[in-house]
């Protein structure tokens, strides 16, 4: 059985006696005990240091000061959020392509990587270009087209998905003459996964019309048959 080392009294003894105007002899005991449990008088704590703060030693203020200083950090710099590097690529081909034959899906291809983060193009199959997290991206292209005969040509650009082509996706550059030039860009905003690879094709209707790579003449630097910038705009 447990000892009541206490001896506090019941909560029906009253603490001055009825009889004689005094403290009951109840608690007269239960106060005397703790009394002599709390060192009888002979501990460094006075009845002034505990008017004053509760007791406490060096190492327990220390440890105070220091709770304290980290809150008040916390309350004067947040912890700053993660910053995640946005994946983009940037590529281009430095040769003439050209289709194999007309009405053909023929997919360009890319020699050239010129900066990228969690972008890039598939070791196996340089057409392809792979992204390494889900999030919609900003694919944006410039194609130089030329026509090395006379007459009328159709050159169509589109691209796809994992091999699907992307619907409504289609654009048409018709161009007229031996030696015509025309520039062109577009952009579009793709949903791509973890893995997943887009790529650009394009049919013609003439092999006279193909995308053309011209050498640097000074001071024009050389052009490429194709730039290709992916950007992360959305995960």
């Amino acid at each position: 059985m447990t000892q009541n080392i206490t001896q506090i009294p019941a909560p029906r003894v009253p603490l001055i006696d009825a009889q004689t105007g005094q403290i009951s002899r109840e608690w007269f005991r239960f106060f005397n005990n703790q009394f002599q449990l709390t060192g009888g008088g002979t501990t460094a704590v006075t009845i002034k240091d505990l008017e004053l703060a509760p007791f406490s030693d060096a190492a327990t203020e220390a440890e105070l000061a220091a709770t304290q200083a980290r809150v008040q950090a916390l309350e004067l710099a947040p912890r700053a959020p993660e910053i995640t590097p946005v994946s983009f690529g940037s590529f281009q081909d430095t040769t003439t392509q050209a289709a194999s034959a007309i009405n053909t899906a023929t997919a360009i291809t890319y020699n050239t990587t010129d900066a990228n983060y969690g972008v890039y193009l598939d070791p196996a199959d340089s057409s392809k270009v792979r992204v390494s997290r889900p999030a919609i991206y900003n694919v944006q292209f410039s194609i130089q087209v030329d026509k090395t005969s006379g007459g009328t040509g159709r050159f169509y650009i589109w691209p796809a998905i994992n091999g699907t082509a992307v619907p409504n996706s289609g654009l048409l550059i018709q161009i007229q003459g031996n030696n015509a030039e025309i520039f062109s860009a577009a952009n579009y905003f793709l949903p791509l996964s973890n893995g997943d690879y887009f790529q650009l094709y394009f049919s013609v209707d003439s092999i006279d019309v193909q995308l053309q790579h011209f050498a640097a003449s000074a001071p024009v630097p050389a052009i490429p048959s194709i730039i290709l910038t992916v950007m992360q705009v959305y995960i």
